[in-house]
């Protein structure tokens, strides 16, 4: 990473819970890990309970160097959990349990600092769910330089209006493909085309950088009114769980270092594949192994082309 990025991620640190185990998760604290792997300074402002899970989580993002000056301890709520079901394809689905301490995040003259020294806040929708966790993000994106809109919906955790507040403070959305046709629906749109649907979202909210991941078929990504895209990689899929946030965190840092928005996307992409192939929402991944993927993704296009 060229430059040293200065990121911070707003929302919810949980555990899901699969059949057989747990693992530490929330895509706000999936981005954060990404981000810090990625080589970016990073902060998070959430909440735990005052519990074993909430001292967990705090222990490894600490270990991992990530600022948990904005995590708050909070008595009467427990540490957020999640159960997480796969189906045969290894997508999931979520119950997330309510009310958790996440829902809970209360301002501070602290999260308003870290929100004010950073280059960017990622936030998402499911935060705010709670008034008192939407009111402390509306002040936090009062004061950010840099907004990035994870859309991320989990019915029935959302509103309309809601959403739509988050998409207009936004500098930067990304969406999946089925959350990009919701809302543009919701909106008005009656365009059929996926580039024409984000073309309207674009203008609709004044965004000039949006991004819609396709799953197994990649992401697109509109910048600066063109259009790149990546089609995705044929991966051994273990689990779906984290790979769109460690995609986000990878296509935040290539873009705001300056790098092409085409490599960009294949960059990220190349690290939403990876995550796939493995359990969990955080695998460690190496440099190495990111260079490896891409390399054979490249070989492969050559004697592609040498074919035909």
């Amino acid at each position: 990473m060229e430059t040293k990025l200065k990121a911070v991620c707003f929302g919810e640190i949980l555990f899901d819970v699969f059949l057989e185990h747990k693992k530490i998760g929330g895509a706000p604290l999936n981005v954060a890990t990404r981000l810090n792997a990625l080589g970016g300074e990073v902060a998070m402002i959430s909440a735990v309970g005052d519990d074993t899970n909430g001292e967990k989580l705090t222990i490894y993002l600490n270990d991992l160097g990530i600022n948990t000056d904005g995590i708050a301890i909070k008595d009467n709520y427990p540490t957020g959990i999640v159960n997480v079901i796969l189906n045969e394809k290894g997508n999931a689905s979520y119950d997330i349990h309510y009310p958790s301490a996440w829902d809970k995040i209360e301002n501070s003259s602290i999260n308003t600092t870290i929100v004010e020294n950073a280059d960017f806040l990622v936030y998402g929708s499911l935060a705010c769910r709670d008034t008192v966790s939407k009111k402390t993000l509306a002040e936090l994106l009062a004061v950010a330089k840099y907004k990035i809109f994870d859309v991320n919906l989990r019915v029935p955790h959302y509103t309309k209006n809601n959403i739509l507040d988050l998409l207009h403070a936004a500098d930067f959305i990304k969406f999946n493909d089925e959350e990009l046709y919701e809302i543009c629906e919701g909106l008005g749109s009656e365009i059929k085309s996926l580039e024409q649907n984000i073309i309207f979202i674009a203008e609709k909210t004044n965004t000039d950088t949006v991004c819609v991941t396709l799953g197994a078929h990649g992401a697109i990504l509109y910048y600066n009114k063109k259009f790149y895209r990546n089609s995705g990689f044929k991966v051994n899929v273990v689990d779906t769980v984290g790979s769109g946030d460690s995609f986000l965190a990878a296509l935040i840092t290539q873009l705001l270092c300056g790098n092409n928005p085409q490599d960009a996307i294949n960059f990220a992409s190349a690290i939403g594949a990876i995550v796939a192939q493995h359990e969990g929402a955080n695998p460690l991944i190496s440099a190495t192994e990111i260079k490896e993927f891409l390399d054979g993704f490249e070989q492969q296009k050559k004697r592609f082309r040498k074919t035909f």
